[in-house]
């Protein structure tokens, strides 16, 4: 698993892929933030509170997170060293381990510089130091958790497919329905308790700084449903050939 960890994570900074990611993210976050007017700005927001932040970042990871895991196994299959990487004495689910901790440790660096916000932030208020460090904290959990499922359904879609386009496309909207749309369903049925299923009611609860281990559980296994089906997928894949 090491081995393919750090192949995978040398790829993503061999090429433009990890430094464009890290790049994009950094440079939206900040516009959107600072200079662009919307419910997103947080001098316009009023408080000094990174609340417009962590509402944008789903938005996001939705397009980002996809366009990093889209090539975990549709590369391997285009270049035809899937097959390869299967005879060799380690399991599926160690393959699967390596690209999906190499796609959650990229999405980790590019999130370690907007701790500065948090000291930006801090400072912009009236009363410097004045921010809710409980909230900034829940909410960072609520981020790392979130990345941690958004990386398993695109490491998922990449184990279906062959073509980089499409695993990109299923992998968008799949993280699209599992963040937003079961907190739409339950709003067109008039059910607010199918909105629990959603990705989205966790990681608000998470949002306002209270670290429920039932949050922490249902994201968990959010990632490892789609870690399991992910490895169901090669396993048929093989059995094809």
């Amino acid at each position: 698993m090491k081995a393919i960890y750090l192949k995978e994570l040398r790829s993503y900074f061999s090429s433009i892929t990890g430094y464009l990611v890290i790049a994009i993210f950094l440079l939206v976050t900040s516009l959107f933030l600072f200079v662009f007017d919307g419910e997103f700005n947080i001098l316009n927001y009023g408080f000094a509170d990174l609340s417009p932040f962590f509402l944008l970042i789903p938005w996001l990871f939705i397009f980002l997170i996809p366009a990093v895991t889209m090539r975990s196994f549709t590369i391997e299959r285009n270049l035809g060293t899937l097959e390869m990487i299967f005879t060799r004495p380690i399991s599926f689910r160690s393959i699967i381990a390596g690209k999906y901790l190499a796609g959650v440790t990229l999405i980790v660096i590019a999130l370690l510089p907007t701790l500065l916000y948090v000291f930006t932030i801090a400072q912009l208020g009236e009363t410097v130091n004045n921010l809710d460090i409980g909230s900034t904290i829940g909410s960072y959990a609520g981020v790392m958790l979130l990345v941690l499922c958004y990386v398993a359904i695109g490491v998922f879609c990449s184990s279906i497919t062959a073509n980089q386009i499409i695993a990109f496309l299923l992998s968008a909207v799949l993280c699209f329905i599992m963040y937003f749309g079961f907190e739409g369903f339950s709003t067109v049925i008039e059910n607010d308790g199918l909105a629990f299923l959603g990705l989205k009611y966790h990681y608000e609860s998470m949002a306002r700084g209270v670290i429920d281990t039932r949050d922490v559980i249902y994201f968990l296994s959010i990632a490892v449903l789609f870690f399991a089906l992910s490895e169901l997928s090669l396993k048929i894949i093989t059995q094809k050939q």
